[in-house]
């Protein structure tokens, strides 16, 4: 008889888990629970979150969305349908699951992490990775515990952080490499052929809480920093500075070579075209290669440097 399983999920990332749990045959997804429909845009358009629209494309019929998950309707549902669930299974829900939640299946609720657990607790994993540098990240399933990804672990799937990868294709590659190794893994473990590990906790990082305005840059950081930063926000949050009151989105940029005498923040112009700002540090600069100027569209560096002649001259903060 196959597992049965409730499935928690809401971004992108936890699509590809979703649709490796529906298509194997040891496993029953009774229901989905996926955060609400959330306003989007400038016209705030109620949208579905991806895993709904997955879970619908799937044939699912359950499909709950709570705003909390100790509203009494979905608590009452969920205490009455869950106990009799071999395994919870989470991905990117977007909550944190109560102790009475985490104690109703039989083998309890396990999480597809996009780090490689203790490295990069928290909400923002794929973003720290590249951000810090990090040259392998991955994937860690893990048994959930009340402490925030503080679970012991199932399985680890490893990956390179290519010198080009952004949050947008690392996050596709580690959304993937969960799902390849979720099916294997929660059947050898609710077969009691895999035992958790618990994690090294002298070996523990957490990253931070982004929000909107988390990918302001600092010009006094050094160009590496900065360009690893543009990587690691985009798409979201992406990163920003100001240019003559206006916001400057930074989509894509690259270190190169500069005057050190210049003072952080001053713009120039590289050979006959291309903008660059003076950062702290190691005689480099941040060349820019795609900026979307408040008010305009997305344009790569040289077309924006066409009209506007004032770039010399300016200083960004």
């Amino acid at each position: 008889m196959p597992y049965s399983i409730l499935f928690f999920g809401t971004p992108d990332f936890a699509v590809p888990s979703l649709k490796a749990i529906v298509n194997d045959e040891r496993f029953t997804v009774l229901g989905v629970i996926t955060q609400p429909d959330k306003p989007v845009g400038r016209h705030a358009i109620l949208t579905p979150s991806a895993v709904k629209i997955a879970a619908q494309k799937l044939g699912i019929k359950t499909i709950l969305q709570p705003e909390k998950l100790t509203d009494p309707e979905f608590k009452s549902w969920i205490e009455s349908h869950g106990r009799f669930c071999d395994l919870f299974v989470s991905a990117a829900y977007g909550k944190i699951f109560p102790q009475w939640l985490l104690d109703l299946p039989k083998h309890g609720l396990i999480n597809v992490h996009g780090s490689l657990l203790p490295r990069w607790r928290g909400a923002a994993p794929i973003h720290a990775a590249i951000a810090a540098g990090d040259r392998v990240t991955g994937v860690t399933i893990m048994k959930t515990v009340l402490a925030m990804d503080a679970g012991p672990i199932l399985a680890t799937s490893e990956t390179q952080i290519m010198p080009d990868d952004t949050l947008e294709t690392l996050h596709d590659r580690l959304a993937m490499l969960g799902a390849i190794s979720l099916p294997e893994t929660l059947f050898e473990y609710t077969e009691g052929r895999l035992a958790p590990v618990p994690q090294d906790e002298s070996r523990v990082t957490v990253c931070r809480t982004l929000t909107r305005d988390a990918g302001k840059l600092d010009w006094t950081a050094d160009a590496e920093t900065l360009a690893r930063l543009v990587r690691a926000y985009h798409p979201w949050p992406g990163t920003w500075t100001t240019l003559d009151g206006k916001r400057l989105k930074i989509i894509e940029a690259r270190v190169v070579m500069s005057d050190p005498l210049f003072t952080p923040g001053k713009a120039f112009v590289l050979g006959e075209n291309r903008p660059c700002v003076a950062c702290d540090g190691h005689e480099a600069a941040l060349e820019i290669t795609k900026l979307q100027l408040e008010g305009r569209a997305p344009m790569d560096g040289q077309e924006f440097l066409k009209g506007y002649r004032e770039w010399e001259n300016a200083t960004l903060e």
